[in-house]
């Protein structure tokens, strides 16, 4: 972390934290609202294949959405972990800093950005 200022790191520890208790926030509000009652009848009382399929779909698109912002809860738990470990901003697999520019667009970022696109091009598939 050598290029983060102590100030720098204490702001972005409070971003991350912010941002993981809104995440929490809404998980816990999506998960109440898919055990209401009226989202119960609507995914188990239909009329017809079309209602099925939109109850399907609503049902799927809320999994989905509580799926994505898991996904960012674990990022965000990560990247709290390496201000913890004193490991934060600096790439895993360079272990180089990763762009203070970056890490004010995507403060979750484990790599820098030469090493994720070398990682993305290797993963992309044919």
């Amino acid at each position: 972390m050598a290029h983060l200022s102590d100030n720098e790191v204490a702001e972005f520890k409070q971003l991350l934290n912010q941002r993981s208790d809104e995440l929490r926030r809404l998980v816990h509000e999506a998960l109440l609202r898919a055990d209401d009652e009226r989202y119960n009848e609507l995914a188990t009382q239909v009329h017809d294949a079309g209602d099925e399929s939109v109850a399907d779909l609503l049902s799927d698109v809320n999994l989905a959405v509580i799926d994505r912002e898991l996904h960012e809860l674990a990022e965000l738990e990560a990247a709290l972990q390496r201000i913890a470990q004193g490991s934060f901003g600096r790439c895993v697999d360079c272990q180089e800093d990763i762009d203070l520019a970056r890490l004010h667009a995507y403060p979750t970022a484990q790599r820098c950005h030469p090493c994720q696109t070398r990682r993305e091009k290797l993963f992309a598939g044919p």
